[in-house]
């Protein structure tokens, strides 16, 4: 096998890209350690009744992605089987009006982006994969998150983020977040998770502002007491983790993430893995986080 050969196949276990130097923007070793500050979140309003788990800011408003579970997953939060599985995209106004519902297929939706049009929903159970759907809640496409295993899916996601004509997909099969290219469904570089053990090792939600990317993280936990909510920021150019934040005692659970003049949003979706339902206080609500 030549060198190159040896390369190619390596892509091909990985990121199966042409340029191999722009796959991964992985932060130097050695570098400077992320700096560190803390947050408090304040409550805006509530989203429509559901349990809120994605959110992307727009001209129009706030959309928020609505969560169900059934099956197993609902038996095994103990909640009853949802009367329909379509789960709703809600555009709300900035005081929480709701403006208009666009129902999808998406099952056990963990993030969700809107752009080109389209809202692009992304499923966290099984049939998995991105939901493309129009305005008029018909599906366009369902496609696997890139480069799954052959003859599976792509995996789970826990957060999305349209870009300048880019989704970026929050990965948790590959554990990084990866553009990917809309038309062609070509995946374009990947920034990998920053992972800090054992208080960052939860991925949620993403959201870009000024060549940063905002993502979630959380640690493992069983309650909201013991939760330790926070986010990461990576530097997009090199794709660094260049600043870590910390959530004040009493803060808000944050799952879904967006920006809007300059304030990062967020969604306390009101189930958590291992928590009691509905354990934080803000399960619900729609809050706005603020550097201290």
């Amino acid at each position: 096998m030549t060198k190159r050969e040896f390369m190619m196949a390596g892509a091909g276990a990985g990121l199966a890209l042409g340029n191999w130097s722009r796959a991964f923007a992985q932060a130097p070793k050695g570098g400077p350690k992320p700096t560190a500050r803390k947050a408090k979140t304040t409550k805006l309003f509530k989203s429509p009744h559901g349990f809120p788990n994605g959110l992307a800011a727009t001209p129009e408003g706030l959309w928020i992605a609505e969560q169900k579970l059934s099956g197993a997953q609902a038996a095994s939060y103990k909640l009853p089987e949802p009367k329909s599985l379509d789960e709703s995209c809600w555009l709300v106004d900035w005081n929480g009006k709701l403006v208009k519902t666009v129902k999808t297929p998406s099952r056990n939706t963990s993030g969700m982006a809107v752009g080109g049009g389209y809202i692009w929903m992304v499923a966290n159970a099984p049939p998995q994969g991105v939901f493309q759907v129009d305005l008029n809640s018909k599906l366009i496409s369902h496609r696997q998150i890139p480069l799954g295993m052959p003859g599976g899916d792509g995996g789970g996601s826990h957060g999305a983020h349209w870009e300048d004509g880019k989704l970026w997909i929050s990965a948790l099969r590959l554990r990084g977040n990866i553009r990917v290219d809309p038309k062609t469904w070509q995946p374009e570089m990947m920034i990998p998770f920053y992972q800090s053990f054992p208080d960052r090792v939860r991925y949620h939600d993403i959201t870009i502002d000024n060549g940063s990317m905002w993502q979630v993280v959380g640690n493992d936990s069983k309650s909201y007491k013991e939760g330790k909510p926070g986010l990461v920021r990576y530097d997009l150019a090199t794709g660094r983790a260049v600043e870590t934040v910390d959530f004040v005692d009493g803060s808000s659970d944050p799952h879904g993430l967006a920006m809007h003049n300059g304030k990062l949003i967020a969604c306390d979706a009101g189930i958590h893995p291992g928590w009691p339902n509905n354990d934080s206080p803000t399960a619900g609500w729609i809050f706005q986080i603020d550097f201290v």
